[in-house]
Protein backbone atom coordinates (compact mmCIF):
# COMPACT_ATOMS: atom_id res chain seq x y z
CA UNK A 1 0.00 0.00 0.00
CA UNK A 2 0.73 3.31 -0.78
CA UNK A 3 0.83 5.77 2.77
CA UNK A 4 0.77 9.37 2.92
CA UNK A 5 1.93 11.06 6.84
CA UNK A 6 -1.73 10.52 8.32
CA UNK A 7 -1.05 6.94 7.85
CA UNK A 8 1.50 7.23 10.30
CA UNK A 9 0.15 8.94 13.12
CA UNK A 10 -0.04 7.58 16.42
CA UNK A 11 2.22 5.53 18.69
CA UNK A 12 5.47 3.50 16.39
CA UNK A 13 7.47 1.14 18.09
CA UNK A 14 11.10 0.67 17.03
CA UNK A 15 11.92 -2.94 17.92
CA UNK A 16 14.23 -4.23 19.61
CA UNK A 17 15.98 -7.59 18.60
CA UNK A 18 16.81 -10.78 20.76
CA UNK A 19 19.91 -12.77 20.24
CA UNK A 20 20.28 -16.61 21.44
CA UNK A 21 23.18 -17.22 23.60
CA UNK A 22 25.48 -17.75 19.97
CA UNK A 23 24.72 -14.95 18.90
CA UNK A 24 22.00 -15.39 16.02
CA UNK A 25 19.19 -13.96 16.05
CA UNK A 26 16.68 -15.50 18.00
CA UNK A 27 13.35 -15.96 15.37
CA UNK A 28 10.78 -16.91 18.48
CA UNK A 29 11.97 -14.44 20.85
CA UNK A 30 11.27 -11.45 18.11
CA UNK A 31 7.95 -12.86 17.75
CA UNK A 32 7.16 -13.06 21.25
CA UNK A 33 8.49 -9.23 21.19
CA UNK A 34 6.13 -8.01 18.60
CA UNK A 35 3.22 -10.08 19.99
CA UNK A 36 4.28 -7.87 23.12
CA UNK A 37 4.47 -4.47 21.84
CA UNK A 38 3.21 -4.46 18.17
CA UNK A 39 -0.51 -5.18 19.32
CA UNK A 40 -3.12 -2.63 17.63
CA UNK A 41 -4.45 -1.81 21.07
CA UNK A 42 -1.54 0.02 22.12
CA UNK A 43 0.76 0.25 19.00
CA UNK A 44 -0.83 1.73 15.22
CA UNK A 45 2.70 1.48 13.58
CA UNK A 46 6.04 -0.58 13.65
CA UNK A 47 9.76 0.56 12.83
CA UNK A 48 12.25 -2.28 12.63
CA UNK A 49 16.00 -2.65 11.03
CA UNK A 50 17.22 0.90 13.13
CA UNK A 51 19.22 1.57 16.42
CA UNK A 52 16.94 -0.49 18.95
CA UNK A 53 16.93 -3.09 16.35
CA UNK A 54 20.92 -3.06 16.04
CA UNK A 55 20.95 -3.02 12.51
CA UNK A 56 24.19 -1.85 12.04
CA UNK A 57 25.55 -5.31 13.63
CA UNK A 58 23.13 -7.38 11.01
CA UNK A 59 23.82 -8.58 7.93
CA UNK A 60 21.93 -7.76 4.44
CA UNK A 61 19.86 -10.73 4.80
CA UNK A 62 19.24 -10.54 8.02
CA UNK A 63 17.11 -6.81 7.98
CA UNK A 64 15.41 -8.58 4.88
CA UNK A 65 14.24 -11.39 7.17
CA UNK A 66 13.42 -8.86 10.25
CA UNK A 67 11.09 -6.67 7.37
CA UNK A 68 9.33 -9.93 6.29
CA UNK A 69 8.60 -11.52 9.28
CA UNK A 70 7.41 -8.35 10.99
CA UNK A 71 5.22 -8.24 7.88
CA UNK A 72 3.79 -11.73 8.02
CA UNK A 73 3.26 -11.19 11.63
CA UNK A 74 1.74 -7.60 11.85
CA UNK A 75 -0.22 -8.12 8.32
CA UNK A 76 -0.76 -6.26 5.04
CA UNK A 77 -3.03 -3.52 7.16
CA UNK A 78 -0.96 -2.04 9.59
CA UNK A 79 2.25 0.81 8.15
CA UNK A 80 5.90 -1.03 8.63
CA UNK A 81 8.93 1.68 8.69
CA UNK A 82 12.51 0.58 7.72
CA UNK A 83 15.45 1.99 8.43
CA UNK A 84 18.08 2.71 5.47
CA UNK A 85 21.61 3.35 7.54
CA UNK A 86 23.73 3.90 4.40
CA UNK A 87 27.39 5.08 3.22
CA UNK A 88 26.18 6.96 0.64
CA UNK A 89 23.77 7.17 -2.25
CA UNK A 90 24.49 3.47 -3.84
CA UNK A 91 24.15 2.14 -0.35
CA UNK A 92 20.78 4.22 -0.05
CA UNK A 93 19.32 3.16 -3.33
CA UNK A 94 20.66 -0.73 -2.51
CA UNK A 95 19.07 -1.22 1.24
CA UNK A 96 15.69 0.49 0.30
CA UNK A 97 15.28 -1.54 -2.44
CA UNK A 98 15.74 -4.72 -0.57
CA UNK A 99 12.96 -3.59 2.31
CA UNK A 100 10.40 -2.78 -0.22
CA UNK A 101 10.87 -6.16 -1.30
CA UNK A 102 10.82 -7.07 1.97
CA UNK A 103 7.49 -5.90 2.41
CA UNK A 104 7.85 -2.59 4.11
CA UNK A 105 5.84 0.46 3.16
CA UNK A 106 8.60 3.55 4.62
CA UNK A 107 12.00 4.17 3.86
CA UNK A 108 13.37 5.41 6.87
CA UNK A 109 16.72 7.09 5.98
CA UNK A 110 19.67 7.59 8.09
CA UNK A 111 21.93 10.66 7.66
CA UNK A 112 24.75 9.37 5.16
CA UNK A 113 27.93 9.26 6.82
CA UNK A 114 29.22 11.58 4.72
CA UNK A 115 27.16 14.35 5.41
CA UNK A 116 28.11 14.40 9.02
CA UNK A 117 30.49 16.88 11.45
CA UNK A 118 28.42 19.44 10.43
CA UNK A 119 28.01 19.82 7.19
CA UNK A 120 23.67 19.48 7.37
CA UNK A 121 23.17 23.05 6.73
CA UNK A 122 23.94 22.54 3.28
CA UNK A 123 21.63 21.71 0.33
CA UNK A 124 23.58 18.09 0.28
CA UNK A 125 20.57 16.53 2.10
CA UNK A 126 18.14 17.90 -0.18
CA UNK A 127 19.45 16.60 -2.91
CA UNK A 128 20.39 13.19 -1.92
CA UNK A 129 16.77 13.14 -1.16
CA UNK A 130 15.33 14.41 -4.40
CA UNK A 131 17.27 11.40 -5.72
CA UNK A 132 16.11 8.71 -3.85
CA UNK A 133 12.70 10.35 -4.01
CA UNK A 134 13.10 9.59 -7.78
CA UNK A 135 14.73 6.41 -7.73
CA UNK A 136 13.49 4.23 -4.70
CA UNK A 137 9.86 3.89 -5.64
CA UNK A 138 8.28 3.92 -2.06
CA UNK A 139 7.65 6.54 0.57
CA UNK A 140 10.66 8.10 2.56
CA UNK A 141 11.28 9.35 5.81
CA UNK A 142 14.50 11.39 7.31
CA UNK A 143 15.58 10.11 10.69
CA UNK A 144 16.48 13.17 12.64
CA UNK A 145 19.35 13.01 14.16
CA UNK A 146 20.49 15.24 17.80
CA UNK A 147 21.87 18.24 16.52
CA UNK A 148 25.07 17.81 18.56
CA UNK A 149 26.03 14.76 16.57
CA UNK A 150 26.70 16.78 13.61
CA UNK A 151 24.12 15.07 11.54
CA UNK A 152 21.10 17.02 12.55
CA UNK A 153 19.86 18.74 9.89
CA UNK A 154 19.18 22.46 10.25
CA UNK A 155 16.03 23.94 10.34
CA UNK A 156 15.97 25.38 7.18
CA UNK A 157 17.12 22.30 5.41
CA UNK A 158 14.85 20.14 7.04
CA UNK A 159 12.04 22.44 5.32
CA UNK A 160 13.25 21.81 2.09
CA UNK A 161 13.64 18.11 2.35
CA UNK A 162 10.15 18.30 3.49
CA UNK A 163 8.61 19.38 0.31
CA UNK A 164 9.60 16.63 -1.55
CA UNK A 165 6.50 14.77 -1.83
CA UNK A 166 7.71 11.44 -1.85
CA UNK A 167 8.57 12.30 1.99
CA UNK A 168 5.98 12.05 4.00
CA UNK A 169 7.40 11.90 7.49
CA UNK A 170 10.42 12.82 9.81
CA UNK A 171 11.47 10.70 12.85
CA UNK A 172 12.50 14.02 14.84
CA UNK A 173 15.52 13.77 17.51
CA UNK A 174 17.02 16.49 17.39
CA UNK A 175 17.52 16.04 21.44
CA UNK A 176 16.70 19.65 22.56
CA UNK A 177 13.29 21.42 23.12
CA UNK A 178 14.21 24.30 21.16
CA UNK A 179 15.03 22.40 17.97
CA UNK A 180 11.92 20.07 18.29
CA UNK A 181 9.90 23.12 18.31
CA UNK A 182 11.19 24.99 15.74
CA UNK A 183 11.45 21.91 13.83
CA UNK A 184 7.95 21.26 14.54
CA UNK A 185 6.73 24.72 13.49
CA UNK A 186 8.75 24.60 10.15
CA UNK A 187 7.54 21.17 8.94
CA UNK A 188 4.10 22.29 9.83
CA UNK A 189 4.00 25.47 7.68
CA UNK A 190 6.03 24.04 4.67
CA UNK A 191 4.55 20.72 4.28
CA UNK A 192 1.74 20.52 6.98
CA UNK A 193 0.97 17.09 5.57
CA UNK A 194 4.54 15.31 6.65
CA UNK A 195 4.15 13.63 9.74
CA UNK A 196 5.97 14.54 12.73
CA UNK A 197 6.79 11.62 14.85
CA UNK A 198 8.73 12.68 18.31
CA UNK A 199 11.24 10.40 19.39
CA UNK A 200 13.31 12.39 22.17
CA UNK A 201 13.45 10.16 25.06
CA UNK A 202 14.47 12.16 27.99
CA UNK A 203 11.24 14.51 27.43
CA UNK A 204 8.46 12.16 25.93
CA UNK A 205 5.85 14.38 27.84
CA UNK A 206 7.63 18.07 27.13
CA UNK A 207 7.11 16.58 22.96
CA UNK A 208 4.13 15.90 22.91
CA UNK A 209 2.77 18.59 25.23
CA UNK A 210 3.99 20.76 22.28
CA UNK A 211 2.31 18.75 19.40
CA UNK A 212 3.11 15.94 17.58
CA UNK A 213 1.38 13.41 14.87
CA UNK A 214 2.68 10.32 17.15
CA UNK A 215 5.26 9.02 19.42
CA UNK A 216 8.01 7.19 18.05
CA UNK A 217 10.20 4.94 20.09
CA UNK A 218 11.67 2.23 21.19
CA UNK A 219 10.45 2.19 24.14
CA UNK A 220 7.25 0.73 23.15
CA UNK A 221 9.30 -2.37 23.06
CA UNK A 222 9.56 -2.52 26.86
CA UNK A 223 6.65 -0.84 28.02
CA UNK A 224 3.84 -0.14 24.90
CA UNK A 225 0.80 0.68 27.58
CA UNK A 226 2.63 3.03 29.60
CA UNK A 227 3.63 5.23 26.10
CA UNK A 228 0.17 4.36 24.51
CA UNK A 229 -1.45 6.19 27.58
CA UNK A 230 0.59 9.04 27.25
CA UNK A 231 -0.07 9.37 23.75
CA UNK A 232 -3.58 8.76 24.18
CA UNK A 233 -4.02 11.47 27.14
CA UNK A 234 -2.65 14.44 25.11
CA UNK A 235 -5.09 13.59 22.01
CA UNK A 236 -7.44 14.27 24.66
CA UNK A 237 -5.94 17.34 25.90
CA UNK A 238 -6.26 15.71 29.81
CA UNK A 239 -3.18 17.66 31.47
CA UNK A 240 -3.64 15.61 34.80
CA UNK A 241 -3.56 12.18 32.85
CA UNK A 242 -0.89 13.20 30.86
CA UNK A 243 0.94 13.91 34.35
CA UNK A 244 -0.01 10.85 35.74
CA UNK A 245 1.09 8.48 32.64
CA UNK A 246 4.13 10.79 32.71
CA UNK A 247 5.28 9.94 36.15
CA UNK A 248 4.41 5.84 35.67
CA UNK A 249 7.23 6.48 32.80
CA UNK A 250 9.90 8.32 34.55
CA UNK A 251 11.52 5.73 36.58
CA UNK A 252 11.56 3.31 33.40
CA UNK A 253 13.26 6.57 31.25
CA UNK A 254 15.18 7.47 33.71
CA UNK A 255 17.14 3.84 34.10
CA UNK A 256 16.89 2.70 30.43
CA UNK A 257 18.24 6.43 29.11
CA UNK A 258 19.89 7.74 32.27
CA UNK A 259 23.46 6.09 32.74
CA UNK A 260 25.82 6.24 30.35
CA UNK A 261 26.62 5.33 27.60
CA UNK A 262 23.39 5.91 26.26
CA UNK A 263 23.83 3.88 23.50
CA UNK A 264 23.56 0.61 25.71
CA UNK A 265 19.73 2.19 25.74
CA UNK A 266 18.44 -1.06 23.98
CA UNK A 267 20.45 -3.66 25.85
CA UNK A 268 18.25 -2.35 28.79
CA UNK A 269 14.99 -2.50 27.30
CA UNK A 270 15.85 -6.13 26.37
CA UNK A 271 16.92 -6.72 29.75
CA UNK A 272 13.83 -5.73 30.73
CA UNK A 273 11.73 -7.74 28.33
CA UNK A 274 13.98 -10.49 29.88
CA UNK A 275 12.63 -9.96 33.56
CA UNK A 276 9.04 -10.14 31.83
CA UNK A 277 9.90 -13.22 30.29
CA UNK A 278 8.79 -12.07 27.05
CA UNK A 279 12.56 -13.46 25.92
CA UNK A 280 15.44 -15.55 27.58
CA UNK A 281 18.45 -13.81 26.42
CA UNK A 282 19.48 -9.80 26.39
CA UNK A 283 22.93 -9.25 25.50
CA UNK A 284 23.41 -7.65 22.36
CA UNK A 285 26.07 -8.46 19.47
CA UNK A 286 28.99 -6.94 19.95
CA UNK A 287 30.55 -4.09 19.62
CA UNK A 288 27.76 -3.35 22.41
CA UNK A 289 28.06 -5.39 25.72
CA UNK A 290 25.99 -6.72 28.43
CA UNK A 291 25.23 -4.11 31.43
CA UNK A 292 26.00 -4.73 34.73
CA UNK A 293 24.24 -6.25 37.66
CA UNK A 294 23.71 -2.70 39.14
CA UNK A 295 22.08 -1.23 35.83
CA UNK A 296 19.61 -4.63 36.05
CA UNK A 297 18.82 -3.89 39.45
CA UNK A 298 18.01 -0.60 38.88
CA UNK A 299 15.65 -1.20 36.24
CA UNK A 300 14.25 -4.25 37.91
CA UNK A 301 13.23 -1.59 40.46
CA UNK A 302 12.06 1.26 38.54
CA UNK A 303 9.20 -1.73 36.47
CA UNK A 304 8.05 -2.94 39.65
CA UNK A 305 7.57 0.88 40.48
CA UNK A 306 5.75 1.95 37.20
CA UNK A 307 3.36 -1.45 38.01
CA UNK A 308 4.87 -3.18 34.94
CA UNK A 309 6.57 -6.42 36.47
CA UNK A 310 5.89 -7.68 39.51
Amino acid sequence: MTLTGKDLHGVTVATVLPFDETGAIDWDGYAAVLEHCARPQTTDCVFVNGHAGEATALSDTERFEVIRRTRDHIGAGRPLLAGIIPTGLPDALRQAETARQAGADVAVIFPAEALGGGNTTTKAAVHLFERLAREVGMPLSHFQFPIASGFGLSTEVLSEVVQIPEVIAVKEGSATLLAYDENRRAIARSAPDTALLPSNFHWFFAQVALGGDGILSGLTSLVPELIAELWQASQAMDLARMRAANDRLYPVVRAVYGPAPVIDMHTRMKDGLQMMGVIKNAAPRLPLLPQTDALRATLRAALQTAGVLA
